[in-house]
């Protein structure tokens, strides 16, 4: 299928993005990495070394016929498969995702699989898609007997996180797991990218983003990704310092939760690096409203501060 918005192309891509510090107490080398991601047998786990390490999983396409979510409840059934991947960043930090792309107008009736197949991460429509209303109804959150991307996403970290011969499951430090809810529609002609995020208090984020015509599918799901995977750096830092008691005179309580964070996380921060670039104005834009970049930097500073004075004490 074609790019975001083009004849013959999907008008909308959704899905979900589970991101969790892989259960162990030190990173993974590259070799553990590519056997925890090797999903398929008839294709290579992707790694790339630069600007960080980075694995990805071969897709996996898991087939569907159900119910779209729609925000008026309105049936609208699809059918065909979902994409998932797992993706690894510096052997430290877990991710998988499952989406999908649809387009605007399908088959008034079911076809043999076959067709679908010819389709891979396409759900197509049997009739017209109410685009509005899956957008709104698929962030809300699904009903029973809807599609649910966000079970898939979390059946293959399961996955992952099961090989016990390569995770021992006593990971440094204690963090919370986040999912990133997200929609993707084409921008209006003349328009750039813009973002509509929103974070809850359960972990949960949504994005609803509008992107250039002719973006690949695969390259909105490394954006949000990407997106995913800074927010988490940045709510697991924040949540570790939150009520630190940093006048406390006891050096070794500080430190203790201090040095995770500087041998495990502060290395991770590199927004855009694997980010297309004509997408990184949607990047942009969310760290000029949310200021991500700015708090991120007060974080580290303040960290390396705690690390200053303690270490002059120390030698005083």
């Amino acid at each position: 299928m074609s790019g975001l918005g083009i004849v013959s192309g999907p008008v909308l891509v959704c899905g979900e993005v589970r991101t969790c510090l892989l259960p162990t107490r030190d990173a993974v080398e590259e070799r553990a990495a590519e056997q925890l991601l090797r999903l398929r047998a008839d294709e290579r786990v992707r790694l790339s070394r630069h600007p960080n390490r980075h694995a990805v999983s071969p897709d996996v396409l898991t087939g569907v016929d159900c119910l779209l979510p729609t925000a008026t409840g309105a049936r609208s059934r699809a059918v065909g498969t979902v994409t998932a991947r797992a993706a690894l960043v510096e052997g430290r930090v877990l991710q998988s995702t499952a989406y999908f792309s649809a387009p605007g107008v399908g088959p008034d009736r079911r076809r043999p699989w076959g067709y679908y197949l010819a389709r891979p991460g396409c759900l197509v429509p049997v009739g017209r898609l109410p685009e509005r209303s899956v957008t709104e109804g698929f962030l809300a959150g699904r009903q029973p007997g809807e599609l649910d991307v966000g079970s898939i996403a979390e059946s293959l970290m399961a996955r992952i996180s099961r090989q016990f011969r390569i995770l021992d499951h006593d990971p440094p430090l204690n963090t919370a797991d986040t999912t990133l809810r997200w929609t993707v529609a084409p921008a209006t002609d003349g328009m750039e990218a813009s973002v509509l995020f929103t974070r809850a208090d359960d972990g949960l984020r949504t994005v609803e983003l509008r992107l250039p015509r002719g973006t690949a599918p695969a390259a909105t799901a490394e954006l949000c990704e990407d997106l995913a995977l800074h927010d988490w750096l940045l709510t697991t830092v924040a949540d570790k310092l939150d009520g630190l008691r940093v006048a406390s005179a006891d050096d070794r309580a500080v430190l203790q939760v201090l040095r995770p964070l500087v041998d495990h996380l502060l290395h991770l921060w590199m927004p855009q690096s694997r980010v297309d670039r004509p997408l990184r104005t949607a990047w942009e834009e969310l760290d000029e409203n949310s200021g991500y970049s700015r708090q991120w930097s007060s974080l580290t500073q303040r960290i390396r501060d705690q690390l200053a004075l303690r270490a002059i004490r120390l030698t005083n």
